[in-house]
């Protein structure tokens, strides 16, 4: 339940056209709706901006499909994390509108584009074209939000100039969201380049004593760049989701 949907219905009700048990009966499940294995946060739309997000991993088939039914009467946008391939197919038949990405793991209905609520640019950036699967996590994620969101990939610290032809864009970005595995160096370097938040996001690339990507968590934890802040690894959904909260802070807004 968004605020669009929430002011159409009171000013039905205001105009006459929709009588107050219409109304209530439009509202009853506004808090939440219990479909026995989830609780649909139908309010989150209105208390956060953003509806509730779904995370695929470790739920069946029947489940996704059943969440998404609950919550396509009242969303606009809906989003599926962590959605493999063998899920994501059959729930593309029983919603052929959707839009699946495989790098991603993500698969995204929506009844309209997203319009633009900020002024600002999220840039997303990756150390390697390893880390690009994290980092459209997080560019899908920014843009389902509506926020303008750009991508540079490749520009890792073995190969620093790729980085620096690319200075004014990242100079003028809101917001970066920096993935890198392996050492975790390049989200230090972007954010010594910026007075802009930067978020580092540690992916699990890299050999044996990358441990997973703990090496890059702990590297990025230890920055000795100030604005850096750090999500979990491979959380990419999470760093775009704080992107887009940070972008669409009040004096941001149009």
């Amino acid at each position: 339940m968004n605020e669009q949907r929430l002011k159409k219905i009171l000013d039905q009700v205001a105009r006459g056209t929709l009588s107050p048990d219409q109304a209530q009966t439009a509202l009853k499940d506004m808090a939440f709706e219990n479909i026995d294995y989830a609780h649909i946060d139908h309010h989150r739309s209105l208390r956060k901006g953003f509806p509730e997000v779904i995370f695929g991993q470790g739920k069946t088939v029947e489940q996704i499909i059943g969440i998404i039914q609950a919550m396509a009467k009242n969303e606009e946008t809906i989003l599926v994390t962590r959605i493999d391939r063998e899920k994501a197919d059959p729930v593309l038949v029983k919603f052929p509108r959707a839009e699946y990405d495989v790098e991603a793991r993500m698969l995204l209905l929506k009844t309209r584009e997203p319009a633009i609520r900020s002024k600002g640019e999220i840039l997303v950036i990756t150390a390697g074209t390893s880390d690009i699967p994290v980092a459209k996590e997080a560019l899908i994620t920014a843009r389902a939000m509506g926020n303008s969101v750009n991508s540079i990939f490749d520009v890792g610290v073995a190969g620093i100039h790729r980085l620096f032809a690319h200075k004014k864009q990242i100079q003028e970005a809101s917001v970066l969201v920096v993935v890198a595995g392996m050492e975790g160096a390049l989200p230090s370097v972007v954010a010594g380049m910026v007075r802009a938040p930067v978020i580092a996001v540690p992916t699990s690339v890299g050999y044996g004593t990358s441990f997973g990507g703990m090496t890059a968590l702990l590297s990025m934890l230890n920055s000795c760049s100030s604005n850096v802040a750090v999500v979990n690894i491979d959380n990419g959904f999470g760093a775009g989701f704080m992107a887009s909260t940070i972008n669409q802070m009040p004096n941001n807004l149009d």
